[in-house]
């Protein structure tokens, strides 16, 4: 039988009930723990949920709680589930066949703080905007339920359940059909290492959690002890409703190095193969992008020598080594990254932790990249992002301390690298709105605990904690929406027209991101107290000035010669020679 919304998953309950409207269902054991819905019921209950009906469950007397499975929580998390059919929805994309992660330009945003109305419907009426910049994929922070009108997302606790302040599944629908028409794949921020503090009453009904076994977060997930398989079963179930029902490209899956598993095939290894079955069979590309801190190629080796076959990985060696190189922060762990060379040796190999000591976590750190098994293309890359951002203690974009000059050298460095690289929102105009951490958790004790938290992490770090802003203040949410109108500023339009063009060089020069790493030919100098960075690639070059002052540079190699994008006009290119009278960087082509 195959299992169908209404059965549930609860093997050590002895009676279960099915919550319908005013009616109480018994519900029959079927083995594996598994209680399904009589079979002379079937038809009306699957009916009834069709057409959104309220539902839940009592367990052993206790409840009624909501469906681990559900689809819908229109009363928030603590109440009962409402059916819904995906399947209900028009779509207008059949045509559509997705994308390749190679060659694409990754933009990451959140549906809340994206427009001031901070919806799915919203955020689709910018999707033009986005297809004008050049965007290959939306990368979406997590929108399953959460308790609380708004929340980073990670403390999402249904994992099928589209928040309904975001608008819902039906929304969440026409959002990715929009993005299609755009030409825009879509990738969603999927949460299979934790749980949230509050609503999370899986344990309820199974063993899906580790006894024990904590994260950062809260309780590590069960991917390898007893009833495993029950629960590496409904996270397969979760990716295949996004990749399939719901019809995204891809899924970013966070904190993939939070996982418990020591099973000889690892999930990341079967969330692979689903997506390539998926694939398959709707003959549309799937991408599975995994963010790990672990520096370890094994997650984006092919499966037959060895690896996970995962399509990407963020690497934050690159953000790091970037960081630092503009700002001269080397506190905590960017220190590592004071190193001069770090920048070209990251470049070069992907990794700047290949296996060498890190002075941050004092032990040695990552490992190599086989050149023959991983592409730069498969690293995904950024000068920003939410968690680069909101994890600082006033949440204070680049552009809150760097002027024009070095802000279009990091959209060079990130833009014309040979990796794949992601945008976070709002920064293609010089965004200047924080992105601060916030939370609406409605149980007090929950929410002074949150913020308490959060002061105690910035003060163990050196961090002013004085700068650090209440995650529970609705003004820490409302200083984190995007203000569009800066984009329409001079400073704005000037640093958007530069993202534009750089993207657009991507297409016109593929030598900057296809091929292999050993094709990437790295210098570096320092003229005056002035550093600078050059490197080929087949059919392209880069140049860049990282200041304080002038600087005059000789291209690696040979062939590129031609300015194709610069940030500056007074930079002058002639033969091998490229000079710079202050910071700036220049793309070139043959």
């Amino acid at each position: 039988m195959r299992h169908e919304l209404g059965d549930v998953w609860a093997p050590a309950a002895k009676e279960v009930e099915l919550v319908l409207g005013d009616e109480k269902l018994g519900l029959v054991e079927q083995g594996g723990g598994w209680r399904v819905v009589p079979e002379a019921d079937r038809a009306r209950v699957r009916t009834a949920l069709a057409d959104g009906a309220r539902y839940g469950y009592v367990v052993d007397g206790e409840g009624p709680f909501p469906d681990p499975r559900s689809l819908r929580q229109p009363e928030g998390v603590h109440e009962l589930s409402a059916g819904f059919d995906p399947s209900a929805h028009r779509w207008s994309d059949d045509a559509w066949r997705g994308r390749e992660l190679a060659g694409s330009v990754v933009y990451e945003l959140h549906i809340g703080t994206f427009t001031p109305e901070g919806t799915l419907d919203a955020a689709a009426e910018r999707l033009p905007y986005l297809a004008e910049l050049g965007i290959g994929f939306v990368e979406l922070l997590p929108v399953n339920a959460f308790n609380g009108p708004y929340n980073w997302g990670y403390d999402g606790v249904l994992w099928s359940a589209v928040h309904e302040g975001y608008g819902g599944p039906a929304a969440y629908e026409r959002f990715v059909d929009a993005a299609h028409a755009q030409g825009i794949g879509v990738i969603q921020d999927v949460v299979y290492n934790h749980l949230g503090p509050s609503g999370n009453y899986l344990p309820k009904f199974g063993p899906y959690l580790l006894e024990g076994g904590a994260t950062a977060w809260g309780d590590s997930v069960n991917l390898d002890g007893p009833k495993s398989d029950e629960v590496r079963a409904f996270i397969l179930d979760n990716a295949r409703l996004w990749l399939e029902d719901y019809r995204v490209d891809g899924l970013r899956l966070d904190a993939v190095h939070a996982f418990v598993d020591r099973r000889a095939v690892h999930l990341l290894e079967d969330l692979s193969v689903l997506a390539r079955d998926v694939e398959h069979r709707t003959g549309r590309a799937k991408v599975l992008i995994a963010e790990s801190d672990l520096n370890d190629p094994r997650l984006v080796s092919p499966r037959d020598r060895g690896g996970y076959g995962v399509h990407g990985q963020w690497s934050d060696d690159y953000h790091h080594a970037v960081h630092v190189a503009l700002t001269g922060e080397a506190e905590g762990y960017y220190a590592d990254f004071a190193d001069p060379e770090a920048l070209a040796k990251v470049l070069r190999g992907g990794f700047y932790h290949d296996g060498t000591y890190s002075s941050f976590r004092e032990r040695r750190h990552g490992k190599h990249i086989d050149a023959d098994l991983v592409a730069p293309s498969q690293l995904v890359v950024c000068s920003q992002n939410h968690d680069q951002v909101g994890n600082r203690a006033a949440g204070d974009r680049p552009s809150a301390s760097l002027d024009y000059s070095r802000l279009a050298v990091a959209a060079t460095l990130v833009l014309a690298s040979p990796f794949t690289p992601m945008l976070f929102m709002g920064e293609e105009y010089g965004a200047r709105t924080p992105w601060q951490f916030f939370t609406s958790h409605p149980e007090p004790e929950l929410a002074r605990a949150t913020a308490e938290g959060r002061l105690k992490e910035f003060e163990k770090m050196g961090w002013d904690s004085s700068l650090v802003p209440d995650p529970q203040d609705p003004e820490t949410r409302r200083r984190s929406i995007l203000d569009w109108s800066e984009a329409e500023t001079d400073d704005g339009a000037r640093l958007l027209a530069l993202y534009r063009r750089l993207i657009q060089a991507r297409s016109e020069l593929p030598g900057l991101w296809s091929g292999r790493f050993d094709e990437t030919e790295v210098v570096t100098g320092t003229e005056g107290g002035t550093r600078w960075i050059a490197w080929n690639r087949p059919g392209a070059g880069v140049a860049v000035n990282l200041g304080p002052g002038a600087a005059e540079l000789r291209l690696p190699g040979s062939g590129a010669r031609r300015a194709v994008v610069a940030t500056d006009e007074a930079i002058r290119v002639d033969g091998d020679r490229i000079a710079f009278p202050g910071p700036g960087a220049v793309v070139l082509g043959e």
